[in-house]
């Protein structure tokens, strides 16, 4: 049995006594996080992926160390969860994710965790069926190719990222973030479910934003930065992640606790200005 999962048993058989007295269930809920030993970095070499705590809730979470309960804290419910699919095609019947990374932000955009980059192995009579935008750009990027090499399934794709998300996110909090990444979720909802268990239903489409800024403030959509269409997975994620960053920063309104911040800032150092006047006066 794993040390992570030994552990925290022993934990919960240590509160028995109390739980018992408290007229409490031992554990309402207790998930042990899925580890797998195949990552797209080595693509077969072994991997031994970090031991994380599992997630208890409950009554139970009462008792035990707080560092077994820190994922409700509120920061960490507002985080969100940018992921990017490349497909073979966009026919949610036959078509299959091939390429699939995911990183993790705080509200403010700042990049706290870079999950795994998986290229995703799938028959050769799929891709040989792929329509000709895919054909020309997974040709010209070296996608096509790697993922013919790639021995990565499916299934085990969905347990790493699954690993990943849980050692950052409360379940069912954070939202899937990206670009257009209503078409992804369609993907994810069929081939990763558990996957999308973790996540809160709603979602952060940058592309809406975008569509709406392109009608509302056209100066400012023309200034926005343009991507570079490399259509690899871990890049657009970076390329939206910026996106977004860029339309706060020029369309939306400031809010009334930075307004507020920054005119004691501007005030205090007015204050202190006019302090050093007066003594070089005196």
């Amino acid at each position: 049995m794993p040390q992570g999962r030994l552990a925290a048993m022993l934990m919960l058989c240590g509160h028995r006594a109390a739980l018992k007295a408290k007229n409490l269930p031992l554990v309402t809920a207790i998930q042990f996080p899925r580890r797998t030993h195949f990552t797209e970095r080595s693509l077969g070499r072994p991997h031994s992926p970090s031991p994380h705590p599992p997630f208890v809730s409950g009554p139970a979470a009462r008792l035990l160390p707080r560092r077994l309960t820190t994922m409700a804290e509120p920061s960490m419910a507002k985080r969100m969860v940018w992921v990017d699919l490349e497909l073979t095609g966009l026919d949610i019947e036959k078509d299959k994710i091939i390429e699939m990374a995911c990183i993790i932000t705080d509200s403010e955009l700042n990049i706290l965790a870079e999950g795994p980059n998986l290229i995703v192995n799938q028959p050769n009579e799929l891709l040989d069926g792929m329509s000709e935008w895919c054909v020309e750009h997974h040709g010209k990027s070296g996608l096509t190719q790697a993922v013919k090499d790639s021995k990565i399934s499916l299934q085990q794709a969905e347990y790493e990222f699954l690993s990943f998300v849980r050692q950052h996110i409360p379940p069912g909090h954070c939202p899937l973030a990206g670009s257009s990444v209503h078409a992804d979720k369609k993907f994810l909802d069929k081939h990763m479910p558990q996957f999308m268990e973790h996540l809160h239903y709603r979602i952060i489409d940058v592309s809406t934003i975008k569509e709406l800024c392109r009608r509302w403030y056209p100066d400012e959509f023309e200034d926005a930065p343009k991507k570079k269409a490399s259509h690899r997975a871990l890049d657009d994620i970076r390329e939206s992640i910026k996106e977004l960053h860029y339309y706060r920063m020029h369309v939306f309104k400031e809010s009334k606790a930075e307004e507020k911040k920054r005119k004691t800032h501007f005030e205090n150092g007015d204050k202190t200005k006019r302090e050093s006047q007066n003594q070089e006066a005196n």
